[in-house]
């Protein structure tokens, strides 16, 4: 991925957000932030650079379809924070994520444009994909959006088909690799390794009494896409230093129990780290969950994985 310097701004309403110049302006969930969405976000961010303008993406919390349809079932790729951080990385100055309910929902489309895009955005640009809906009852497309710019002197960009359908299946390879357990195709898709932020909690502490002690992550966003259960290979960011190590997503049957965890063994690492932000990047998967006859049988694969493991990143860089 290529790492950009711009300093992102993060609203968390879109009454906090002003500008003294003008904007162009994206919306979506860009939920990834991944290869797909590349080349709308360099756009983005070229144009701003070329017309002096101010880069903003716009997104929506809760997801939309949360209020309008509530669709509990809904997993997403990125936490906010997440995104934010992939959205820096892309160049993008300002990442306004504005709360979505009911209220918010029963703008009309002239509505929408007046008090949302003209007065709060100050907009000068907007790049949208040619089926985006808006308004009340999603009563408003591009052509509507279209003749409002006209009206209220701003121009509109479509998205063809052809990136629209390159990005809703890259999101959903992606969902799908990694409900399969392929992080590496997932990653592909993604330009990045797939991540998990959370912070660090004690377990059972089991695991240092077979000398392997882990760090259990608690991601308080429920919303959050987990991988499929299994052991993976990854790295560690803690403390903004880097530490190889592998990680177990599961429900330890080996241990009877049935509540889902998130572990991580790091390795050459000894230091006290409970209630410290981590962030896991997901590498490879080593193996599928199992359920073991003895501790010792557990071991002794615990023990393979580790060295298989350490055998990866001797040959990471290579």
């Amino acid at each position: 991925m290529q790492i950009k310097t711009t300093k992102l701004k993060t609203y968390n309403s879109l009454n906090e957000f002003t500008s003294t110049k003008k904007t162009i302006i994206t919306l979506g969930t860009f939920d990834g932030v991944h290869l797909g969405h590349t080349g709308i976000l360099d756009r983005i961010c070229n144009i701003a650079k070329q017309e002096n303008l101010e880069s903003v993406v716009l997104t929506f919390f809760p997801h939309p379809r949360l209020i309008v349809s509530n669709d509990t079932e809904i997993k997403m790729l990125n936490t906010m924070a997440e995104k934010a951080k992939l959205l820096e990385q892309k160049g993008i100055q300002n990442f306004i994520i504005h709360p979505f309910d009911k209220l918010f929902s029963e703008l009309s489309p002239r509505e929408f444009v007046e008090q949302i895009l003209i007065k709060q955005l100050n907009i000068q640009k907007i790049i949208i994909g040619y089926d985006h809906k808006f308004g009340k009852n999603r009563a408003a497309d591009i052509n509507d959006l279209i003749g409002f710019g006209n009206e209220f002197g701003f121009n509109v960009e479509e998205i063809s088909a052809k990136q629209v359908n390159e990005v809703s299946v890259s999101s959903t390879k992606i969902r799908n690799s990694l409900l399969e357990g392929n992080i590496s195709l997932a990653n592909d898709y993604l330009g990045y390794s797939y991540m998990l932020s959370g912070i660090v909690v004690k377990g059972n502490q089991l695991g240092r009494t077979i000398g392997f002690p882990t760090a259990n992550i608690q991601i308080s966003e429920n919303y959050k896409l987990i991988p499929k259960n299994g052991v993976y290979i990854v790295t560690a960011i803690l403390n903004n230093k880097t530490i190889f190590g592998m990680m177990n997503i599961g429900v330890k049957p080996t241990l009877g129990e049935n509540l889902l965890s998130i572990e991580v063994h790091l390795l050459h690492f000894s230091e006290d780290i409970y209630g410290h932000k981590i962030q896991v990047n997901v590498i490879e998967q080593l193996r599928e969950e199992q359920k073991f006859e003895s501790f010792e049988a557990l071991k002794l694969q615990l023990e393979m994985d580790k060295a298989n493991t350490l055998h990866y990143f001797e040959n990471w860089n290579a």
